[in-house]
């Protein structure tokens, strides 16, 4: 199924990026899809967001040390977490009716099979943990840092929200919460781990590792 990739240079204001996907999943569910561009309405848009923290559906406020930046809820899974810039987002919104996946543990496992092999083009090796969200790289002191967060939501088996992957950001702006409730682990980034790739080096490896799951 053909599908719409959209990148946006700029920094996008979290409201706008909720409304945008909102809109989005009811096109795909009313089947309003582009008749000229021949997409089925799915999406896979990549952006930067302004400093900010979201909370999930299981977000502890304790979890939440610093409201230094703008703190929005929202009905994605998960806890707490930062986005910002240098941190490049994927919101993927993909009909799994239509694919015939309506299996959320297997789309969650898709994402990250997705990222594992966008970060693997860089010479990353990002893993899963058992009973930890999102993508951790081992770094030689013995500690586990992660470097991508995962967040869904899905309505009528529709996707939306998505992944969080840190190309270059701030990482102190971490300090503010405890990322996704996991207080003995880190985060880190391509940059921290000395790897200079930029934002459209990262976007040419998650278009091309998307064929390879999707």
């Amino acid at each position: 199924m053909q599908i719409e990739w959209k990148t946006s240079d700029g920094l996008v204001e979290y409201p706008d990026a909720l409304a945008f996907m909102e809109q989005r999943v009811a096109d795909i569910r009313a089947g309003a899809a582009d008749e000229w561009s021949g997409t089925s309405g799915e999406c896979v848009w990549l952006l930067e967001h302004p400093p900010l923290y979201t909370a999930g559906t299981s977000a502890r406020v304790a979890d939440l040390l610093d409201a230094r930046f703008p703190v929005f809820e929202t009905g994605r899974g998960g806890q707490y977490t930062y986005h910002g810039p240098g941190q490049r987002i994927a919101y993927v919104m993909l009909d799994l009716k239509k694919r015939g996946g309506q299996d959320v543990r297997k789309y969650v496992w898709n994402l990250e099979e997705w990222v594992i092999l966008s970060l693997r083009e860089f010479g990353v090796n990002a893993e899963r943990r058992e009973g930890r969200v999102g993508l951790w790289v081992a770094t030689p002191s013995g500690r586990e840092d992660k470097i991508a967060a995962i967040g869904v939501r899905l309505r009528h088996w529709i996707t939306f929200h998505g992944v969080s992957i840190n190309v270059a950001p701030d990482l102190s702006h971490y300090a503010g919460i405890v990322p996704c409730g996991i207080s003995e682990h880190g985060v880190t980034s391509l940059a921290a781990l000395g790897v200079g790739a930029t934002m459209a080096d990262l976007d040419a490896a998650l278009r091309t590792a998307w064929m390879k799951v999707f």
